[in-house]
């Protein structure tokens, strides 16, 4: 399997310290610390503008210290994992708020490094397997939806143990250094590849910005529903009990359709499946904006359809990316450093935008709710991701198709 499965591992343990965290912490300080949620939402907030603007650095950083690309990992991952340890398992050594504040960038900061070397070794390592994009993003995703689908749920798994976010810390801190042992072969044919391209090399070149482009309308989709996934269960559908089973129904569905989308992506082209794949979450949102009340049945079926469709987004869509990278920046730190930061930008627009939208018209969370209230939170959480997964696709059609694609 010339070593795909340790890429599958790695993605696992990286994925785990992502948006799991999003989900465990805010609630684990506000239940332990008292931490307010208007401190935490602040917070928040800081740290993903932070985390946005730093990744073109940490990416420019990932290049001009490739020759030393394994201890830089080694300390990237110690910065991690000590800082998930001492984000549930160490009582603050300061203010709850601003241990949490420090503990978490450390986290992210070490996480984005990870990522950013991580996607750029997968350059090298599928040219090396002579144009395996599609199959090495099919293992590498697979085990990050596979570790996310884990990390979401074992903080419950370990709840009969009294300390279960304790224990969680120490699990991820053993499973990282496990990880990084195991990719020690990759960084070190990584750091004897290409000369480093720069960034110009990247932003140069029309196809790449055009596939960053596409990457921008595709991720939004993504960020806004993730945003208002929670308003919409308890607020539309009026069932705000099923919503953690709804979650981890749609990263099932995502990372068991990650292997079928590489291989429709073998047999038809890598275009032609991400196309099929937007066509899908098209007709997902365009049946959800026609949910109402007690629809649970039906949003069960659009979380699993919709699932399965970010499936092909996060395999196929960064093989073609990693495609072109091979071609004009075969060192890939700089373009992945990009790609991080289009992706991680929607989350923050979509923060910025969304509650004032829903503010104007008069939503509140949990309350008795007019009409047009509710329409503006069914047409935001399901009619604007319907435009923008449309104007993907759209873009995704008019790109070359011989520049990026195997068929």
């Amino acid at each position: 399997m010339t070593g795909l499965p340790r890429y599958a591992g790695f993605a696992a343990v990286l994925a785990a310290a992502g948006l799991p965290i999003y989900i465990h912490a805010p609630k684990f300080y506000v239940d332990s610390y008292g931490v307010t949620l208007a401190q935490l939402s602040v917070v928040l907030f800081a740290l993903r503008l932070i985390d946005v603007v730093q990744d073109p650095l940490l990416g420019r950083l990932a290049e001009v210290t490739r020759a030393h690309r394994a201890a830089m990992c080694a300390g990237a991952g110690a910065v991690m994992a000590v800082s998930m340890v001492a984000l549930f398992a160490v009582p603050p050594l300061l203010p709850p708020v601003w241990w949490f504040a420090l503990t978490l960038g450390g986290l992210f900061s070490g996480f984005s490094f990870l990522t950013i070397c991580f996607y750029a070794q997968g350059v090298a390592k599928a040219e090396a397997m002579g144009d395996g994009h599609v199959r090495l993003a099919t293992w590498r995703e697979t085990g990050a939806l596979s570790g996310v689908c884990l990390a979401a749920a074992l903080p419950a798994l370990l709840a009969g143990t009294g300390a279960p976010f304790t224990i969680y810390a120490l699990i991820f801190a053993a499973l990282t250094a496990a990880a990084l042992w195991a990719m020690r072969p990759e960084w070190s044919a990584q750091a004897a590849g290409p000369a480093p391209s720069g960034l110009h090399a990247v932003l140069g070149d029309a196809t790449a910005r055009r596939l960053l482009l596409i990457a921008l309308a595709n991720a939004t989709p993504v960020a806004v529903t993730s945003t208002l996934f929670l308003f919409f269960v308890e607020d539309r559908l009026g069932a705000p009990d099923i919503a953690g089973p709804l979650l981890l129904l749609f990263f099932l569905s995502a990372a068991c359709a990650a292997p079928l989308w590489g291989r429709a992506a073998t047999r038809w082209g890598t275009h032609r499946a991400l196309l099929a794949g937007m066509a899908l979450a098209i007709v997902t949102f365009g049946w959800a904006l026609t949910l109402g009340t007690g629809d649970v049945l039906a949003f069960a079926v659009i979380c699993a359809a919709s699932g399965a469709a970010v499936g092909a987004d996060l395999t196929l869509l960064p093989a073609l990316f990693a495609r072109r990278m091979a071609v004009i920046a075969p060192s890939a730190a700089d373009g992945f450093g990009l790609w991080s930061f289009v992706n991680k930008a929607t989350l923050a627009v979509a923060a910025i935008a969304l509650f004032p939208a829903l503010d104007r018209a008069g939503f509140a969370p949990g309350g008795d709710n007019a009409d047009g209230a509710l329409t503006m939170l069914t047409f935001l959480y399901a009619g604007l991701p319907l435009i923008l997964k449309a104007l993907a696709a759209l873009l995704l059609v008019r790109l070359n198709m011989t520049e990026t694609d195997d068929a």
